[in-house]
């Protein structure tokens, strides 16, 4: 049987004007990569902040490793911030030396030093680092401590493709030496690719919680053509469960063979026609909506 790491049970954060969180409940098993994934103000935040020790909740039950988090928790859980201030006139090699004399017992630096590629950066000062070096430098402060649980709160944000993806096999990489990780992002391809189990949380509840691809196999049984907007100009889509996107027209179907023969019977251009799965972000905006959070 497969260990819980940590169990939530009706966690409620209640604010004056708001109700934050509204009743969760997870169970999160030992050594997997667990997606918390919502629009702005569904509650995750609070969430993860609740969990990490920060913030208080109002009311319900945290259990790690079966009991109340307290010390325990606190030597063995890492925590990557949305958003760090690093010390100034400090270099890489002195910051991680002063994180990890705040715990009883330490990574192999040099081993850590490695894994997040900083080896080349160590006499580095802390403001000179490019956004990719912090983010590596802020993920081994998280690690420094060996912990067993690690948040990592939308890691990637501001990062260029190559660098993301760089992050990506570093998380993949510590999840392999068993670790447990808490990830929350915005970039659902990220979820798709590093997520053991995903939950999507919305108006503080849970409204969905599997593996990706559980949860698109129970919701989607289509596909999605997309067409450059210019190829359907003057064609009549209203056969078609066709919509507007950006500068290109979707149109999902069950029977793509259909779907196909309508447009080449109007003479539709489809040299530019790409047909794909259904994704993540689909899945996001089926349940959450389209509407604009501030």
């Amino acid at each position: 049987m497969t260990e819980i790491l940590l169990e939530v049970k009706n966690l409620v954060k209640h604010y004056p004007s708001v109700k934050a969180v509204n009743g969760i409940d997870i169970a999160l098993p030992a050594g997997i990569c667990f997606g918390l994934l919502g629009p702005n103000g569904a509650g995750k935040t609070t969430t993860i902040e609740i969990l990490e020790g920060i913030v208080a909740a109002t009311s319900g039950d945290i259990l790690y490793k079966s009991d109340v988090p307290g010390d325990r928790f606190r030597k063995e859980a890492g925590i990557m911030f949305q958003s760090t201030a690093l010390q100034d006139y400090i270099t890489v090699r002195e910051t991680l030396q002063m994180f990890a004399r705040f715990y009883p017992k330490n990574a192999n630096i040099d081993e850590l030093v490695k894994r997040c590629n900083l080896t080349e950066y160590l006499d580095q000062d802390n403001r000179a680092l490019s956004g990719g070096q912090r983010q590596r430098l802020l993920l081994a402060i998280a690690l420094v401590n060996d912990p067993d649980i690690i948040f990592l709160d939308e890691p990637t944000t501001g990062l260029d493709p190559q660098a993301r993806r760089n992050f990506w096999d570093l998380i993949n990489d510590i999840k392999a030496d068993g670790k447990t990780i808490i990830l929350t992002t915005h970039y659902m391809d990220e979820a798709y690719t590093l997520c053991d189990e995903i939950a999507i949380m919305d108006h503080g509840r849970i409204i969905a919680h599997g593996t990706p691809k559980e949860l698109l196999a129970a919701h989607f049984n289509d596909v999605v053509l997309q067409l450059p907007a210019t190829a359907v100009e003057g064609f009549d889509m209203s056969s078609l469960n066709a919509h507007s996107r950006d500068d290109h027209i979707e149109i999902t179907t069950c029977d793509v063979n259909q779907v196909i023969a309508s447009l080449i019977k109007s003479n539709v251009s489809l040299a530019q026609l790409q047909i794909r799965s259904r994704t993540l972000d689909d899945l996001f905006l089926e349940l959450t909506g389209k509407e604009l959070r501030m």
